[in-house]
């Protein structure tokens, strides 16, 4: 009897301290990307900065959001965490969103076709879930998912409505996370001792040279405004002028991004460290920073003067510190039901679908 109850028992996972530290780091950099906006306007430092994030951030947040994705058939809990995880957030952050602007700036449209601002990631993690089940029964899925991304951007009539030219944009990265766990190739790099600062000196050194690239020709980017194609949210005719080899541009940025992030995540430290704890809150981090900065971007006080390297470095800074605000215990207990609804009431079996244990969240935050 003894035996039955403990195999009928559920084993708790063990936590990967990795990921948790690579989810903190990524929504930091949401929140510096956001933070320093106004100021690339003006200083070049800003923009060489606001590039390298661009380049990979949300990348490299799809692939963390991939490697915690199941590409079976939805069962009836995980179609319900879509609505508890996903849509209801998006609902109730987007009638707040609507509520603020209204109150500031006179005007005021919900409409939920139209993601403000950050909600966008949250209706594509629910396209990557629907779309994930269906190239799981195709052969080389991460190939069609680059095939989508960089043939949709032909289509004009593709646009930002519920945030599907963003999605088929960035789905490669979603998949080629789902391929990582399926091919083991991150536990892989865990156990990796003999070789590990050698690989690590080695993605530190494509980090630098991708910044010094971008600051010795920061004009050019300026010029061809580089960070558009970085956002996956326009056709290539909205971009410029549409070319036959436009896709291929695509293709060379979805490459580099892949590269990028790799670098980012050999990096990352693989103990438990200081923000270790920090990366179980980033949808708390990442629907919250928004409010925060709304009113620092729309004063306008991030122009002119206030675009110098030590106004840049204090933008940084607070970015951090931002962070590790919103991820606070304290944050998460106000904010929780806002970010983390459990309406039993909507579903016929009065169950929210969330597990008493743990769970995991959209961007793969496993937590208690």
């Amino acid at each position: 009897m003894t035996e039955q109850v403990r195999a009928a028992t559920p084993v708790p996972t063990r936590r990967v301290p990795v990921w948790d530290n690579a989810r903190f780091l990524c929504v930091t950099l949401v929140v510096i990307g956001h933070g320093i906006q106004r100021q690339t306007a003006d200083s070049d430092a800003a923009l060489t900065l606001y590039l390298f994030i661009y380049a990979w951030h949300m990348p490299a947040f799809a692939v963390i959001s991939g490697y915690f994705s199941k590409p079976g058939p939805p069962t009836a809990r995980q179609m319900k965490r879509v609505i508890t995880d996903i849509l209801l957030p998006y609902m109730i952050m987007e009638a707040i969103w609507s509520l603020v602007q209204f109150l500031v700036e006179g005007q005021g449209n919900l409409n939920p076709t139209r993601p403000s601002w950050t909600l966008w990631f949250l209706l594509a993690l629910g396209i990557f879930r629907l779309v994930l089940p269906y190239l799981a029964l195709l052969r080389w899925p991460l190939l069609w998912a680059v095939i989508i991304s960089v043939g949709v951007g032909y289509l004009e009539n593709v646009d930002t409505t519920f945030s599907l030219s963003r999605a088929l944009g960035i789905l490669p990265f979603f998949v080629l996370g789902w391929k990582l766990n399926e091919w083991g190739l991150v536990d892989r790099w865990r156990g990796l001792v003999r070789y590990d600062w050698g690989v690590r000196a080695a993605a530190t050194g494509v980090l630098l040279a991708f910044a010094i690239v971008l600051w010795v020709n920061i004009d050019l980017w300026r010029e061809i405004d580089l960070r558009f194609w970085f956002f996956y949210d326009r056709s290539y005719n909205d971009l410029g002028d549409v070319a036959w080899w436009s896709g291929l541009v695509r293709l060379a940025l979805l490459g580099l991004a892949v590269v990028l992030s790799a670098a980012f995540f050999v990096l990352v430290p693989r103990r438990h460290t200081w923000m270790t704890g920090f990366g179980q809150a980033t949808m708390y981090v990442y629907l919250l920073h928004s409010f925060v900065l709304y009113p620092i971007r729309e004063t306008g006080v991030l122009r002119d003067e206030a675009s110098s390297a030590t106004w840049l470095l204090g933008m940084v800074l607070a970015g951090i510190a931002i962070s590790i605000a919103l991820s606070s215990p304290l944050v998460r207990r106000v904010f929780h039901p806002l970010i983390e609804p459990k309406p039993r009431w909507l579903f016929v079996d009065g169950q929210s679908g969330k597990p008493g244990a743990s769970r995991t969240d959209p961007t793969g935050s496993r937590r208690n």
